[in-house]
C-alpha cells in the first residue's frame, strides 16, 4: 500500500488519536491576537482563551450571546468528549436559545432520515438501518445515542452537513479540475486550500513519536490530502450555514459536532465558512489534561479554540474495535485488510494486510457496514472468530477483544 493510501486511511479512521498529538496543541498559527499566547487547561473547567478566565458550563451560553455557529470538536471514541457536546447543547437550550444541530457523521444526501428521526417516525433500530449509520460513520452508536435522544425529545432539527465520501476520495485522487459535473455538484465551488497555517496544522497531525509516514510523502501527495481535508471542511461549512439560514431565526444557533481536526485554530470549517458567512462563529474544543504518554497538559496555544474544556486523561475506548482497516474488493462483496494497527486485537490474532475477511463469528461480511455493525454488538472481553482468506487458504483466527 502506498504512503498516500496509508495516510488517507489514518486521516479518516484514526483521526482521534492523531489529533491528540501534543505538538498540535502548541502551534503559533490561527488568530494573530492569540497565536503567541498560552491558555490554561483546567480539569472540568472551560477556559475562555480570549481572557484566560475559567468558567463553568452553565456560563457558556452567556459567552455565546450573538454567536450563530458553534463548532464543537470531538474525539470520536472518547465518551467524555461526547458528554461535552451534549452539555453544550443542553446549556444553550436551557438558556432559551433556539438550537439546531449539524452532524459530520452523515453526508447531506441522508437528510431525510434525520428528519424522520426527529419527527419520531423511526425506532432506534430502524433509524440505524435506514440511515446506514454503520456505513456512513462506523463508530459505535452508543457514543452518540444520548445526543440523538435529546435532540428527538426536544424536537431540535438535525442536519447532515458532510460531503459524500466517494466525492472526497475523487478530489484526493484527481483534484478539483478533473471532477465530473456530477461529483462537483456535491461540494462548494470556492474551496480554499492555500492557507500556510492550515498546512502547518495538517502536518502536525502526523508528526511526533516517529515521522516515517510524513517524511515519505511528497509535496504533491500532501497537497492531495489537504485538498481532501479542505473539501470536508468547506462542504460542512457550506451546508451548516445553508441550513442555519433556511431553517433558523435571527437568534438560532447552529451547533456542529465534528472531529477536532476540523475545528482547531479556526483553520478548518470556520475559515471556509468565512467565505460566505458574516455571522459570529465560536469554537469549543475539549482537551485531555494528560496526553497519551502520561505528560500533563497544562496549557494550549490560546488560538487553539475560543473555549477549551479540560477533560481527564483519555483512556481506552469504551467499546471494542478490531484494530484493522479494510477496503472493498473490486467486483466482489468482500473486504480486504489494508492496515493492521500495532498492539490491537487484530494484530495479536495474526490478521495480516491482504487478508480477505470471509466471516465474523460465522456471519458473512460482504461490506464495511456489516463488519462495523457486528463489532458494535461486542464488548471488551469477548472472543470472536474471524475467518479470512489468505491466498488459497482460509484461516479461522481467534480474536480476543482485550484492551
Amino acid at each position: 500500500m502506498t504512503p498516500q493510501r496509508i495516510l488517507f486511511v489514518l486521516l479518516v479512521l484514526l483521526g482521534p488519536t492523531l489529533y491528540a498529538q501534543e505538538k498540535s496543541l502548541h502551534l503559533a498559527v490561527g488568530d494573530p491576537a492569540r497565536k503567541d499566547k498560552e491558555a490554561p487547561v483546567v480539569l472540568d473547567g472551560i477556559t475562555d482563551t480570549r481572557t484566560g478566565e475559567v468558567i463553568a458550563p452553565a456560563e457558556l451560553p452567556k459567552r455565546l450571546t450573538g454567536v450563530r455557529l458553534v463548532l464543537v470538536g470531538e474525539s470520536h471514541t472518547d465518551m467524555d468528549y461526547h458528554r461535552c457536546e451534549l452539555r453544550v447543547v443542553q446549556e444553550l437550550v436551557r438558556a432559551g436559545r433556539p438550537v439546531v444541530l449539524g452532524l459530520e457523521m452523515y453526508p447531506y444526501t441522508a437528510q431525510r432520515f434525520l428528519d424522520d428521526w426527529v419527527d419520531g417516525k423511526l425506532t432506534e433500530e430502524a433509524f440505524l438501518q435506514a440511515s446506514r449509520w454503520y456505513e456512513n460513520w462506523g463508530y459505535n452508536w452508543l457514543y452518540y445515542r444520548d445526543i440523538f435522544l435529546f435532540a428527538r425529545d426536544r424536537k431540535l432539527r438535525i442536519f447532515a452537513v458532510n460531503a459524500p465520501r466517494d466525492v472526497v476520495t475523487a478530489v484526493r485522487k484527481k483534484g478539483f479540475k478533473n471532477l465530473t459535473p456530477e461529483e462537483a455538484a456535491h461540494i462548494p465551488s470556492d474551496i480554499d486550500t492555500s492557507s500556510a497555517d492550515h498546512r502547518t496544522l495538517f502536518k502536525s497531525f502526523f508528526e511526533g513519536g516517529g515521522d516515517s509516514l510524513h517524511s515519505s510523502m511528497t509535496d504533491a501527495q500532501v497537497d492531495s490530502m489537504i485538498a481532501a481535508q479542505s473539501t470536508w471542511d468547506a462542504t460542512m461549512a457550506f451546508n451548516s450555514v445553508k441550513a442555519l439560514k433556511e431553517h433558523g431565526g435571527p437568534d438560532t444557533v447552529m451547533v456542529v459536532l465534528v472531529g477536532s481536526g476540523h475545528v482547531v485554530y479556526g483553520l478548518g470549517i470556520q475559515r471556509q465558512a468565512a467565505r460566505h458567512f458574516d455571522g459570529k462563529v465560536a469554537t469549543v474544543v475539549p482537551v485531555n489534561v494528560r496526553d497519551d504518554e502520561g505528560h500533563d497538559v497544562k496549557t494550549v496555544q490560546a488560538s487553539y479554540a475560543d473555549f477549551v474544556w479540560g477533560l481527564p486523561a483519555q483512556t481506552d475506548a469504551i467499546y471494542p474495535s478490531l484494530g484493522l482497516s479494510s477496503s472493498p474488493v473490486e467486483g466482489e462483496k468482500a473486504l480486504k485488510v489494508i492496515l493492521v494497527s500495532e498492539k490491537t486485537p487484530a494484530e495479536k490474532a495474526g490478521v495480516q494486510v491482504g487478508d480477505v475477511i470471509v466471516s465474523f463469528d460465522g456471519a458473512p461480511v460482504p461490506d464495511k457496514e456489516t463488519l462495523n455493525r457486528l463489532v458494535a454488538a461486542k464488548r471488551w472481553g469477548d472472543v470472536v472468530v474471524l475467518a479470512v482468506k489468505r491466498g488459497t487458504e482460509t484461516k479461522a483466527l481467534r480474536v480476543t477483544l482485550r484492551r
